[in-house]
C-alpha cells in the first residue's frame, strides 16, 4: 500500500498511476521542463565525453603549444581565448590545452562525484532514519545524537581539513566517502519524521498483528511509502554536491590534476580574467547551470509530488 497526497489519490482513483500523474504535471511545468533539459544534456555530455574528445581531436592532458603566445606569458592566439576550429571553446593559458576536452570531462567528474555521494548519504540517512523513527528508545536517541554532532559542525571546513590529512589514493572516492558521510544527517532527519509518522497507520500494524518482523515492516510497508520525499532530497542533494565538489576543488583539495574538474578550472583561471575572460566565463557557466538545472528539477518534482503543499 501507497500514502498519496489527497490531490494525487483522487486523480488515481480516476485510474492513473500515481507515477504517471507525478509525471504529467512535471511535464506541463516549463521550468521543469527546462531543467530536465539541461541535466539531460550534461548528463549526455558527460557519457559521450571520450567520443566528444575524439571529434574534437584533443585529448584533455594533450598541450598545444602552437595555440599560445609565449611572448605574451602564455595568453591564448586568436580572439575569445584561442577559439577558432581546432579548438572550439578556447584554449588555457600557459598550458594550451583544449577547454572544450577538460569541459566535457569535467563534466563527467563532477556528475559523477555528486551522483554517488548522493546515493551515499540517501542511503545511510535512509538506513538510520527508519532505524531511529520505527525503534525509537535509545537507538533513536542515540541516531539522533549522532546526527546534531554532524550537522553542529561546519561541514565545508572539516571536509577541507580530513581530506588535506587523509593519505594520498582514490580522489573520487575519498570524495564520495566525505561528502556522503557529512551529507546523510539531514535526509535522516526527514526518513526518521516520516517514519514516525508512518508506523502508526493501519496497515502497518496490520502487517505486526499479522506476524511481520522489523525488518519486514520497514522495507516492506514503511519504507514504500515514503520514497517521495526520499526521491525529492536526492534531487535537491546532487546540486549541493556539485557546489561542494567544486568549491573543495577551487580550494585545492578536491580532484588533482591533471585531472579535470570545473571547480579546478575556475581556480586556475582567476589569474587570467582580465586577458582572458572565456577561461573564467565557460565553467563558470556550465556549473551555474548545472546547480540551476537540478534545483528546478528538484523544486518541480517537490511541487508535483505535493501540490496542495504550492505557495500561490
Amino acid at each position: 500500500m501507497t500514502v498519496l497526497t489527497p490531490a494525487v489519490a483522487v486523480e488515481a482513483a480516476a485510474g492513473r498511476s500515481p507515477s504517471r500523474l507525478v509525471w504529467e504535471r512535471v511535464r506541463r511545468d516549463r521550468t521543469a521542463v527546462f531543467g530536465m533539459a539541461i541535466v539531460v544534456l550534461f548528463v549526455l555530455i558527460a557519457l559521450a565525453a571520450p567520443l566528444l574528445t575524439w571529434l574534437n581531436g584533443w585529448a584533455p592532458e594533450e598541450f598545444d603549444p602552437s595555440a599560445i603566445d609565449q611572448n605574451l606569458a602564455g595568453v591564448p592566439k586568436g580572439t575569445l581565448g584561442g577559439i577558432s576550429a581546432q579548438h572550439w571553446l578556447g584554449v588555457e593559458p600557459v598550458s594550451g590545452r583544449d577547454i572544450f576536452s577538460r569541459i566535457v570531462y569535467g563534466a563527467r567528474i563532477s556528475l559523477l562525484i555528486s551522483a554517488l555521494a548522493t546515493v551515499v548519504s540517501v542511503l545511510l540517512g535512509t538506513v538510520f532514519g527508519l532505524a531511529a523513527g520505527y525503534f525509537g528508545g535509545w537507538v533513536d536517541a542515540a541516531v539522533s545524537r549522532i546526527m546534531d554532532l554532524l550537522m553542529s559542525f561546519p561541514s565545508l571546513i572539516f571536509m577541507i581539513a580530513l581530506i588535506s590529512v587523509m593519505p594520498e589514493g582514490n580522489r573520487i572516492l575519498l570524495l564520495v566517502a566525505i561528502m556522503g558521510g557529512f551529507g546523510w544527517p539531514y535526509i535522516g532527519r526527514i526518513v526518521r519524521g516520516q517514519a514516525i509518522t508512518v508506523k502508526h497507520r493501519e496497515y502497518v500494524d496490520a502487517a505486526r498483528v499479522g506476524g511481520a518482523m522489523g525488518g519486514t515492516i520497514l522495507f516492506r510497508e514503511i519504507l514504500p511509502n515514503i520514497t517521495a520525499p526520499i526521491l525529492v532530497y536526492a534531487t535537491l542533494s546532487i546540486p549541493t554536491n556539485i557546489g561542494t565538489e567544486a568549491a573543495l576543488s577551487f580550494l585545492g583539495v578536491g580532484v588533482r590534476p591533471p585531472t579535470a574538474s570545473w571547480g579546478q578550472m575556475i581556480q586556475e583561471s582567476m589569474l587570467w580574467y582580465e586577458v582572458d575572460p572565456m577561461y573564467f566565463l565557460v565553467p563558470g557557466l556550465c556549473l551555474f547551470l548545472t546547480v540551476l538545472a537540478f534545483t528546478l528539477f528538484g523544486d518541480a518534482l517537490r511541487d508535483a509530488i505535493d501540490p496542495k503543499g504550492v505557495r500561490r
